[in-house]
């Protein structure tokens, strides 16, 4: 097989012709749930995938994605994070996997961002915008609004560059924030937390019942809003077509994601794909083809397992994010819960759509937080924003909901 290289394990072939898309083959040993980490990576860098191909041996794996994006983009350091989602190469032949593969990574470490500034319109958005720009990822976010108008933001955050605890990534940050804020900034600190905070801060506790089921339940209930779910979802399940996997094919509108929620489904799931074909037809329609099989190497035969599995990806796939609005007192509460996988990992830029949503309605936001919850035997982010109404709240909660929910969704256009 001989020894790739960083450049053969990921190669991106830029479009040449405006409209077109960027085309990113990934050839590495494979691993259960590697879909869903660069899936991840690529939504994360603000792409679409709009054709896919996917198929591996059980070692060894060749994955194509033909993404469109922001013209802003930035390859090198997408290439970058792509590589180091891939397995080493000798991994493949066994040489290094239990020495190094196996072995738990080692927690981030979690600073503390203390952000005071005056107040303004767009201000929480535009500093979200800085922490994604540098790669710096929001665990938790506390944000509240002083009588005076000074806006206090405590944000607890990572660093996937793992350079925070330098004072020149520090001083780098707070010169962004500062560029972002101009004169309206007064003080910028970034400090690290202890183990008991970080643990306190990771700890997920449980919404209210009446919010869990009656805003954001975990079942599909009997009849949604539908300004709220994607439409015309269908999932089949046929093991009549391949004697050695089960064939599942999804007919359903793109969205924003839509292979990550795939793919998280399949990996919480612990089912891999031998071979996927992912296409999207006139307007929105997506046509996905997989060949899945379980970690034994068989296909999925179990009645239960099988409904399970349908049940789950209808579900993502209707409704990935839940957004609702609710009243806090005399306020209007935003609430918005996307699944954390089972690795722990969240979805991306959740926090940075709801901010922009929020700024183009041109809706203030008097407090924000997000935390892990449990929602039934799941665990969800859910970020909660109260709205500063003023004079009263300009613009009606419908409208609110549906904006957030298509930024989330990247139906905005």
């Amino acid at each position: 097989m001989g020894i790739l290289y960083d450049d053969d394990v990921v190669i991106i072939k830029k479009s040449e012709k405006e409209g077109e898309p960027t085309v990113i083959t990934v050839n590495c040993p494979d691993k259960t749930g590697l879909g869903c980490d660069l899936c991840r990576i690529i939504l994360f860098f603000g792409l679409s995938i709009v054709r896919g191909d996917v198929s591996t041996d059980g070692k060894w794996c060749y994955l194509v994605f033909w993404v469109v994006g922001k013209s802003t983009t930035r390859w090198s350091l997408l290439k970058k994070r792509l590589v180091e989602a891939c397995p080493s190469c000798s991994s493949a032949s066994g040489l290094s996997f239990y020495r190094s593969e196996l072995r738990p990574p080692r927690p981030p470490d979690v600073f503390l961002l203390k952000l005071s500034c005056q107040d303004r319109r767009g201000l929480l958005h535009d500093v979200t915008s800085v922490l994604c720009e540098l790669e710096l990822t929001i665990k938790k976010v506390k944000v509240s609004t002083t009588p005076d108008g000074r806006v206090i933001d405590l944000f607890f955050i990572t660093d996937t560059r793992e350079l925070l605890h330098t004072n020149k990534r520090k001083e780098d940050t707070c010169d962004h924030l500062k560029a972002v804020t101009g004169n309206s900034m007064i003080s910028c600190d970034i400090e690290i937390v202890g183990p008991e905070i970080t643990a306190c801060s990771a700890e997920s506790s449980f919404l209210p019942t009446a919010i869990t089921e009656n805003i954001l339940p975990l079942e599909m209930p009997d009849e949604l809003p539908s300004s709220l779910t994607s439409t015309s979802v269908s999932v089949n399940m046929d093991n009549s077509l391949s004697p050695g996997h089960t064939l599942v094919q999804i007919v359903c509108q793109d969205h924003k994601g839509l292979l990550y929620d795939i793919m998280r489904t399949l990996k919480d799931y612990n089912i891999q794909i031998s071979y996927g074909r992912f296409s999207m037809n006139h307007g929105r329609a997506c046509d996905i083809d997989l060949f899945l099989v379980q970690t034994d190497g068989k296909k999925i035969v179990d009645p239960r397992k099988q409904k399970a599995l349908s049940s789950r990806l209808e579900m993502e796939l209707v409704r990935p994010l839940r957004v609702a609005t609710v009243s806090r007192g005399p306020d209007t509460e935003l609430l918005v819960a996307n699944p954390v996988e089972l690795s722990g990992k969240g979805r991306p830029l959740v926090f940075h759509d709801i901010t922009l949503a929020l700024k183009m309605l041109n809706t203030c936001i008097f407090s924000a937080e997000i935390r892990r919850r449990m929602i039934g035997d799941r665990e969800f982010e859910v970020y909660r924003v109260l709205l500063d109404e003023g004079e009263g709240l300009a613009v009606p909660r419908s409208k609110i909901e549906k904006q957030v929910w298509k930024m989330l969704m990247g139906w905005e256009q």
